[in-house]
């Protein structure tokens, strides 16, 4: 773990020259805080994610170094980033990478980018400058074109890096009234929930002692559609197990005559709530109970949660899904994708080291997913790919 202690973003004179910029970075105070105070800390903030919970990232990614730091103006709490320090192999560098963030306690603030850019800043001071690694910032999908907080790295000089391969977000607008949220649906998505509705099937919100009923669900689905697991389902039940209420995934069921036929696990904290896993059984395609969880899911969102938005994630390539999704989010909502990696480093060699072993990252995920798709019984991507360009170059 890195010394950081209340440590200032450095003074714009021993940083790298930037770029012209339309906001003024905000000189913040860093402070390292551990995994149990940082996850207590970012349950308000409004654009904390699933990913840079302490919690999931320490079981997701084991041998990951993690160092959570906040970031303080007068005093005060304004964002936060849990960095994941990776070391290279043979231990030739390390990198430090932020997984949709840094992330903003206010993100409605009139000086929202200000902070952002501050955030910028520090992480730059300390890990690339301080510290000499390759920092790795990878923003969420953003609602707005363009994605400014991408641009706004570019600008800094950061360099574009890795992109997914099917980058799309799927965004369900969350602040409509009923009448509105099905006018928006796409006319087939709308026809499939009227039928649901009439399938006799009921909509419950479940306790974390259920999780088991979900696990069974779950593990079936995965066998019967072939598909090959690339989640991290594996943190589910440390995430059930959260103290912060708030952070804690709702668990929801969908039942035909008692039976369970479709689950889902939602992450609802901040202003961008997240379907996390879905599963459903044998019966669930006739009585299209995928619409109907998903409807009442995104009422219940509405009605018991801040969340101003439902991200429905992607698709890892298949058409079907991106038709459902495309018909769910409708008129009112947005599909935008993850923008590339954006990487930055002060020195040539970090750079170097980093940008190669993305590559070496990128070409070994792609050679074993097309092994595993030769060599196993598993549904196999359909849809065409598609570009993560933002139109910043």
């Amino acid at each position: 773990m890195s010394a950081i202690a209340n440590r200032l973003a450095p003074d714009a004179a021993v940083l790298p020259a930037r770029k012209a910029s339309a906001v003024a970075a905000l000189r913040l105070e860093m402070r390292l805080v551990s995994g149990p105070e940082w996850d207590r800390t970012i349950g308000e903030f409004d654009e904390v994610c699933q990913e840079q919970l302490h919690v999931f990232a320490t079981a997701r990614w084991p041998a990951v170094e993690q160092e959570p730091v906040i970031f303080l103006a007068n005093g005060e709490v304004v964002g936060g980033s849990l960095m994941m320090v990776q070391r290279l192999p043979l231990g030739i560098a390390k990198i430090a990478v932020s997984k949709w963030g840094p992330m903003l306690k206010d993100a409605a603030s009139t000086d929202a980018a200000d902070i952002r850019a501050g955030m910028i800043e520090a992480l730059i001071g300390e890990y690339a400058v301080r510290r000499g690694l390759m920092l790795s910032v990878l923003p969420r999908a953003s609602l707005a074109p363009g994605n400014p907080e991408y641009a706004s790295l570019i600008t800094r000089g950061f360099q574009r890096g890795s992109e997914l391969g099917f980058p799309s977000r799927y965004i369900v607008n969350l602040r409509l009234s009923d009448a509105e949220q099905r006018k928006s649906f796409g006319q087939k998505w709308r026809y499939h929930l009227n039928k649901s509705e009439r399938a006799g099937l009921t909509f419950e919100r479940a306790g974390a002692e259920q999780i088991g009923e979900f696990d069974a669900l779950y593990t079936a689905m995965t066998d019967r559609k072939k598909f090959t697991d690339h989640s991290a389902y594996e943190t589910v039940h440390e995430l059930m197990a959260l103290e912060v209420e708030a952070l804690r995934p709702e668990l929801f069921f969908v039942r035909h005559e008692g039976e369970v036929v479709a689950g889902a696990l939602i992450f609802k904290a901040g202003d961008r709530a997240v379907y996390l896993y879905g599963a459903t059984n044998d019966k669930a395609l006739p009585l299209r109970a995928g619409y109907f969880i998903h409807w009442n899911v995104i009422r219940w969102l509405r009605d018991n949660s801040t969340a101003k938005w439902y991200d429905l994630g992607g698709t890892d390539g298949f058409h079907g899904l991106h038709q459902f999704k495309k018909g769910m989010v409708g008129e009112a909502g947005i599909i935008t994708p993850v923008p590339p990696v954006a990487n930055y480093a002060s020195r040539p060699l970090p750079f170097l080291f980093g940008t190669a072993a993305f590559w070496g990252r990128d070409v070994l995920h792609r050679s074993r997913n097309k092994l595993k798709s030769l060599l196993q019984a598993k549904a196999r991507p359909d849809q065409a790919p598609i570009s993560s360009d933002t139109g910043v170059p």
